[in-house]
This record gives structure tokens, sequence and C-alpha cells, in this order.
């Protein structure tokens, strides 16, 4: 199984790209979102895949993170909803829409994607719901764990004579989302809720940091009345 290419993009269709690892070019399918952020013909490149292997098939699909592979899995594994499906829900929301309206349960949201009709939007949402709350906290936490810091390129000044890589610090939204939904588990608080929660304060506050999104996000679980 392939799980993750890095190599040079050679040229870049519709819904796919090609990368050439090494003399083997490999055919990519790709969400709108993830295809704009791939750089250009010519550059290196480097994203996570999954393979679809049936009978009269075998394709690859590929994402710029692993919250996005992973729910890319959990979309396709819902009755109905196929990779063409997927990545159009993932083309309209991105991952971290897509996390927002499953938590929510606003199946309006995933209609909103092409191809997609209200009852598949509404399956969808009751069949992922309890699993938004895992692949939230994934954000900020599982890149780093699997594949290290992600780094940058510092360019070179009389200190540091020679260009140098440093880790970037994660994903700032990601890293608040998972970070206010380990707290809230640590404060009895249920997944779902808090998840919910999380994904209400995360949508109204776009820039808001972990204690942020915390206070937020225990405003609206404060009983009413």
């Amino acid at each position: 199984m392939i799980g993750k290419l890095t190599g040079r993009l050679d040229y870049r269709a519709a819904d796919h790209v090609l990368i050439d690892v090494r003399g083997v070019g490999y055919l990519v399918y790709c969400s709108d979102r993830t295809l704009a952020a791939l750089p250009g013909a010519g550059e290196a490149v480097s994203i996570y895949t999954d393979m679809v292997v049936r009978e009269d098939l075998m394709q690859l699909y590929g994402f710029l993170s692993l919250v996005e592979k992973e729910w890319h899995r959990l979309l396709c594994s819902v009755q109905g909803v196929g990779a063409k499906v997927s990545l159009a829900i993932l083309s309209a929301l991105g991952p971290d829409g897509v996390s927002r309206a499953i938590a929510l349960g606003d199946w309006g949201a995933v209609k909103a994607a092409k191809g997609v009709g209200p009852k598949t939007a509404q399956r969808i949402v009751l069949d992922l719901k309890d699993k938004a709350p895992g692949v939230m906290a994934m954000g900020g936490t599982i890149a780093q764990a699997m594949d290290g810091p992600e780094l940058e390129v510092v360019e070179p000044n009389d200190a540091t004579p020679a260009p140098r890589r440093v880790p970037k610090p994660p994903s700032g939204a990601a890293a608040a989302s998972a970070g206010a939904l380990s707290a809230l588990a640590n404060l009895g608080y249920g997944p779902s809720e808090a998840a919910g929660a999380v994904a209400e304060a995360a949508a109204s506050q776009p820039d808001a940091d972990e204690a942020d999104l915390i206070r937020a996000a225990l405003r609206l679980l404060a009983p009413k009345g």
C-alpha cells in the first residue's frame, strides 16, 4: 500500500497530478483545495496518499495532511459515498470544515458539495458524528508524532552563513482545537458535546487560540436559563 509520495510534480490536470518519484510517475487524484495548494510543475512535492484497488480499477488519492486523509477514509466508509463524492466534500469544505459540519450536525453544509444530495448528507452526518472528536483531536498532533516537526528554511545571514531548517510551530487552528478538546475531556465533557462546542466556537472565532476556544466552548456548554 502506498501511503506517501515524495518527488517532483510533473504536471497537473483538472482533478489530478502526476508525481515523478525517481523516474516512476504516479497519477494522484486530489480535491480542488489540495490541487490549489500544491507547487508548480517541476517543483518538489510531498503528499499523503490512499490507494483504492478494485477488480477494474487502481487509483491513488492525495492529501496535504493526515487529517484530510482520515476524513477521506471515513467519508468513503459511508454507504453511497465513493472517492469522487469524498473529494467533492473536501473540495467544498476542507478538512477543518468537514470536522465542524459533522461535529455540529450541519448536513446542509455537507449538501453544498457537488453531487451530494440531502439524504446522503444526512447519512454522512449521522454515521460520522461520533468520529468527529477523534479526527479533530488529530489536528496539530499526528503529523508531528509520525513524521517529526515540520521544517522551514531559514535564509542565511551573518550569524548563520548557510541555509538551515528549523521546526515550524504546529498549525494554529488545528492545534488550538485539539488542545481545547483535550481540556474539555479532562473537565468531564463527553467527546461529542465537546467537539460540537469547539467546532461552534472555532467557526465564530477562526483566529482564536486554545485558551479562547476553551472559554468560548465552556460558555456554549454552560446550562441555559
